[in-house]
């Protein structure tokens, strides 16, 4: 597998999530969820000119590249213009809203004064496990791949040229492959397609498409072969058509904070500009993310397959989804929400009542490594949060039983940590078998925001005051519905004693154990003084502290000093070894704009939320980090986080 850690572009429909390399390479395929399956190992596109070898759409060093978006879509556009054979190619990536299918199409200008015979070939590799090795055959016009129970087509209206199965990076250099079903265990195959010879000044067009499958028998590729036919039959120009007004009309639906940034003084269009092409961009990311079905909502596509520089993002955090949500809500994707909090939280909640890490968005159970309690306490205090904006009581009664058993929880861990009651081993043993810890007596803890130090933090704690206080609201919304039931109104009279009680002993744990009385100043954590930025979710959104509290002026000055680069951005904390630890954070940049906004000052809010406009790529998305030197996306492109904090730092 080649490394290709970076994502630049995305496209996809409710099922396929395809993203692509600046050049307009194909970097990864999932389907039928955004992290389920990824089929691309290498997905090569050439051509073959004239008397020439091999050469490689995305590769070239003759070759020039500028890449865009139809307005308002996820229509991409790669422009590759050959220099030494005068040769543009505009390759234009999207995929059918009712179809499970990636179109691509390519434009052929020969801008030479010589004829230009071109060839054009695919060259794909799947990625498979070794008991499950990928087999290639042509049938029905197309290149199918598959493996086990998952298959690709590959194919055009034209007629294929010629092919080669198995073991073709040996050869295709030449550009010639000549119609052999080599036998071998390479995963890899060809095909080749006569564009034919394209005149001085003249134009010519190809259509290439990429059809996913799964749930098939090996071998057995007629639902493949089915929707292959379906595919052929389609009007291109309509297709493209219909697929572009979709998305101007999704945007133009969800344009809901756009018009408050609408300022015509001309001293801000450039900033306008490009605040704009975000917003539009996460509105357009977001429904890329997540799953119809289900709800589940990942945190980015995938980077690091094999996990040499990272542990994986395709997967849904509940804590990010949280994020998430409360930007989709000021967008206007209510039912998205409703479907995260009454699908997915509900069918991944433990019996305990406690969410884990992280899961897959079918919700089953993902690779964790770490117990993390503000993931459970940022589900209650979204379903309020989500009810705010909606006032439908049903979606609180619906959701109720899940949040009082999650409350439940919380209640118990914070039993372990304050020392209110004796019966908290429930709690303490649960975490201890899931998660080993050395010293069996300890207080269960828990990691970060960061998921990077173990321990008793306030942002975690902020997030478990939060969830109380959202859950006072909800038990105050649910009484009139059991005004009937004495025993039901009992209990949540019961509760709501119990929650406040335990809500004054909190603040008094954290006046004692995460403030700095020398220095006047918020702790991160029990343990350490390092400045964390995580620590202003106790004011955003948390809402612990208010923003002009001595205390969190303090800390603010604090973070100012040790977070702040020079470019203007804020790191996450204080000697961070993350990717280098050296570059800043959107996440945590727009964190301080909001706190800026919370405290009146709106120059520093605008000069924040103005460092992360500048790093975005040219198509409008943001990364997880910024290079402080280019001030371009850093690792993880298209965090679904980032856009969110955004859309919520516009919203404020």
């Amino acid at each position: 597998m080649r490394t290709k850690y970076y994502n630049d572009a995305f496209i996809g429909n409710k099922d396929i999530l395809a993203t692509y390399s600046k050049k307009g390479e194909l970097l990864r395929l999932y389907y039928p969820n955004p992290d389920f399956r990824q089929f691309i190992d290498f997905f090569g596109t050439g051509i073959k000119v004239n008397d020439s070898g091999m050469i490689y759409l995305h590769e070239d060093i003759n070759n020039k590249y500028s890449q865009y978006y139809d307005e308002d879509t996820n229509i991409l556009n790669t422009e590759i213009e050959n220099l030494y054979y005068r040769l543009k190619i505009k390759q234009t990536d999207y995929t059918s809203i009712k179809k499970d299918v990636i179109i691509k199409q390519y434009v052929f200008e020969n801008n030479n004064s010589i004829n230009l015979d071109i060839n054009f070939l695919v060259h794909s590799k799947l990625i498979y496990e070794e008991n499950n090795a990928v087999g290639s055959q042509i049938k029905n016009n197309a290149l199918i791949q598959y493996c086990h129970d998952y298959a690709l087509g590959i194919f055009s209206k034209e007629n294929i040229y010629s092919h080669q199965l198995n073991d073709v990076a040996n050869n295709i250099q030449s550009g010639v492959i000549q119609d052999k079903d080599y036998i071998g265990m390479a995963a890899d195959s060809a095909v080749s397609y006569d564009i034919g010879i394209i005149k001085p000044g003249e134009k010519r067009e190809f259509v290439l498409f990429i059809v996913p499958t799964q749930g098939i028998a090996e071998g057995d590729n007629q639902l493949l072969l089915d929707k292959i036919d379906e595919v052929r039959k389609i009007d291109l120009k309509a297709e493209k058509q219909n697929v572009a007004k979709y998305w101007k009309k999704f945007v133009k639906d969800h344009y809901k904070l756009g018009e408050k940034y609408q300022i015509t003084n001309k001293n801000y269009q450039g900033y306008l500009e490009k605040l704009n092409k975000i917003y539009k961009r996460s509105i357009l990311l977001f429904p890329l993310l997540m799953d119809e079905t289900t709800g589940g909502i990942v945190a980015s596509a995938e980077v690091d397959e094999e996990k040499s520089q990272s542990g994986r993002y395709a997967y849904c955090w509940p804590r990010d989804a949280v994020f998430i949500c409360s930007a989709l809500d000021k967008i206007g994707m209510t039912k998205e929400v409703e479907k995260f909090y009454k699908v997915f939280c509900k069918n991944t909640q433990s019996k305990s009542g406690m969410w884990e890490q992280r899961f897959y968005t079918d919700g089953k159970l993902a690779p964790c490594w770490g117990y993390q309690i503000d993931e459970t306490a940022s589900v209650i205090y979204g379903v309020y949060e989500h009810y705010k904006v909606t006032k439908e009581g049903k979606f609180i009664k619906d959701t109720f039983k899940m949040c009082d058993k999650a409350v439940r929880f919380l209640e118990r861990y914070m039993d372990n940590i304050l020392g209110t009651k004796d019966d908290s081993d429930v709690v303490k043993k649960e975490i201890e078998e899931t998660y080993h810890t050395e010293d069996r007596e300890k207080l269960p803890v828990s990691y970060d925001l960061w998921e990077m130090n173990e321990g008793v933090h306030l942002y975690s704690l902020a997030s478990i005051n939060a969830a109380y206080n959202a859950m006072l609201k909800i038990y105050e919304i649910m009484e009139p519905e059991y005004k009937e039931n004495r025993l039901k109104l009992e209990n949540i009279h019961k509760n709501v004693i119990r929650i406040k009680k335990q809500l004054e002993v909190m603040q008094k744990y954290v006046s004692k154990n995460l403030y700095n009385e020398k220095t006047k100043t918020l702790k991160r954590n029990t343990e350490d003084e390092k400045t964390d930025i995580s620590i202003l979710g106790s004011v955003y959104p948390f809402e612990m502290f208010g923003p002009k509290e001595k205390k969190v002026l303090n800390t603010i000055e604090k973070i100012n000093l040790t977070l702040r680069t020079y470019t203007g951005g804020y790191l996450r904390f204080e000697q961070d070894s993350y990717r280098g630890g050296k570059n800043p954070w959107p996440i945590s940049t727009l964190w301080m704009s909001m706190y800026y906004q919370k405290a009146g000052e709106a120059k520093k809010a605008k000069e924040c939320l103005e460092f992360v406009i500048k790093s975005c790529n040219e198509h409008g998305l943001l990364g997880e980090q910024v290079d402080n030197q280019t001030l371009q996306p850093n690792w993880v492109v298209g965090l679904g986080w980032s856009h969110a904090m955004f859309i919520l730092s516009l919203g404020n």
